[in-house]
């Protein structure tokens, strides 16, 4: 697993680290440096190359300044672009001994002019602008400055390597949200653990590879306040049959999901369900969607009986009354018995009335659009704008109103529950963003929550956070599913991957068919 420590929590480890006098930014200054060396190395070589550093005030300008030194040692020509009037003392007096060119471009009266200049000429950029303290958009000049050299970059044939010391500047640390102008970067060297904002969307597809770098900072007793799993995590979650097992302690997952209007949804969920490995799948559904689960699924039994989840809505509009009656009844009956339920599509308007507050295990999983509605009919006036723009935020802040855990699909999947860690997961492709995708995910949900659903519906309080894991590890397996059926190679572990493969053109019937595979590579 990935984990993610809010600002404070990092501040909070390094105190004690450099009371004891434990040279900390040395080991920083070296670690980025050998970074820095290793992107020039991927462009051609070290010596000779020409590295800019963006200095901001604090500790981050010091550890880029302190790179610098190492840097010029390995032949490099080093410059300093001040973008502060408080650059770290000790390191700015070490870059200058060391042969690092300081140019003072913040009193230039042309900060953005000058550093340009230096820009064009560079064969890399270090970002060390702010640092994890920050908050908000970055002040002026260092935004102006970082949307001129954005703009430049992309205009060039051979663009400049781009290393960001900790996060990228600009972007909220602690959040994943973008106020203002942010350099993308290629690498983010990151200091004793991943921040929030460099797994969370949007931020966190401006922070290219992460790289964390170990200070021995004592966070075992922190739980994160980000995180994403892998592979390796989903492989302990998944339930495995042992040979005791049958169809009915493997798990049977209820679908109330399709209508007469959209037929397809209801054998969507089947699919993702059937191919997730429980035990038995029971649909519940008017006649059509009934006839077309039968023909497509002989497996799936369409009579009532027991079941340890439901999965509700896919498919079901707002607007068809009888249907939704019958999702209030579903929903009702396993809020009382205390089982897991997932609510999709329609299914989530019932939630928009603050009299349906939910009392046992539930999973919404609405897009944008929906999560915004939902919102707002609770009382927080809610754009799909205002959600792209602070998904987690917004996650967290319905997951806190409705007491279900929020999976909010999107190109990077967040999952928030009312407390503990936020989960994101970038395990998809955009082939993924097609009709009926969300539908197939669904199933995958219910079926590896029915795997839980004794357990759950008896829990004492010990698994309040399973839900949301569950929810990111079926994610994950959706996502890497929509990769295979696209052909396009597995992603780093937690991390979106921009220059992988883009693969081609798939349905959510294909990212159904592609789960088996992706779950022999996952449980191997």
């Amino acid at each position: 697993m990935i984990r993610a420590h809010s600002a404070a929590t990092v501040r909070a480890a390094e105190e004690p680290l450099l009371a004891a006098g434990e040279p900390l930014m040395a080991r920083a200054a070296f670690a980025l440096a050998t970074h820095v060396a290793g992107e020039l190395r991927a462009r051609g070589g070290v010596s000779g190359s020409v590295v800019l550093l963006l200095v901001g005030g604090g500790n981050n300008g010091g550890d880029a300044l302190y790179a610098g030194t190492h840097l010029v040692r390995r032949g490099c020509q080093v410059h300093a672009a001040l973008l502060t009037e408080r650059a770290h003392e000790s390191g700015l007096a070490a870059a200058r001994s060391a042969g690092v060119r300081v140019h003072e471009v913040l009193g230039s009266g042309d900060a953005v002019g000058e550093t340009l200049a230096l820009a064009r000429r560079s064969d890399a950029w270090v970002d060390a602008l702010t640092g994890i303290g920050a908050r908000g958009p970055l002040r002026e000049p260092a935004g102006s400055v970082v949307d001129a050299l954005t703009a430049e970059r992309s205009a060039w044939p051979a663009e400049p390597a781009v290393v960001a010391v900790d996060v990228p500047s600009g972007i909220g640390v602690d959040d994943g949200t973008v106020e203002g102008p942010v350099l993308p970067a290629d690498r983010t060297v990151t200091m004793g653990t991943a921040k929030p904002g460099l797994l969370l969307p949007p931020a966190a597809a401006l922070a290219g590879h992460v790289e964390v770098f170990d200070l021995d900072l004592a966070l075992a007793e922190h739980p994160p306040a980000a995180c994403s799993l892998t592979g390796a995590d989903v492989s302990d979650l998944w339930p495995l049959p042992g040979p005791e097992d049958h169809k009915y302690t493997r798990g049977v997952l209820g679908l109330a999901t399709g209508s007469q209007t959209y037929p397809g949804a209801a054998a969507l969920a089947a699919a993702g369900a059937l191919r997730t490995g429980l035990g038995m799948v029971r649909y519940t559904g008017p006649e059509v969607p009934t006839d077309l689960v039968r023909h497509r699924h002989p497996e799936v039994v369409t009579v009532p009986g027991r079941v340890q989840s439901w999965v509700l809505g896919s498919g079901v509009a707002p607007d068809d009354a009888a249907r939704m009656a019958e999702l209030a009844e579903y929903l009702a009956d396993a809020s009382a018995r205390g089982l897991p339920v997932v609510l999709d599509a329609g299914a989530l308007t019932l939630l928009h009335d603050d009299d349906n507050d939910l009392t046992g295990p539930a999973v919404l999983t609405p897009h944008a659009g929906e999560l915004a509605e939902l919102l707002t009919a609770r009382g927080e006036q809610t754009g799909r704008d205002d959600v792209t723009a602070a998904p987690a935020r917004h996650a967290r802040l319905a997951a806190e109103i409705t007491g279900g855990t929020i999976l909010l699909k999107g190109s990077t999947t967040v999952v928030a529950a009312p407390e503990g860690p936020l989960y994101a997961q970038h395990d998809a492709t955009p082939w993924l963003a097609t009709a009926g995708a969300g539908d197939v995910l669904a199933g995958v949900l219910g079926a590896l929550l029915a795997a839980y659903g004794d357990a759950l519906a008896a829990d004492d309080g010990t698994l309040t956070g399973l839900p949301a894991t569950i929810a990111a590890a079926a994610a994950l397996v959706h996502g890497r599913a929509a990769r295979s059926a696209a052909g396009v190679s597995p992603t780093r572990p937690g991390r979106p991957d921009p220059a992988a493969p883009r693969g081609v053109p798939i349905t959510a019937t294909d990212v159904a068919d592609a789960l088996p595979r992706a779950l022999r590579t996952i449980l191997r």
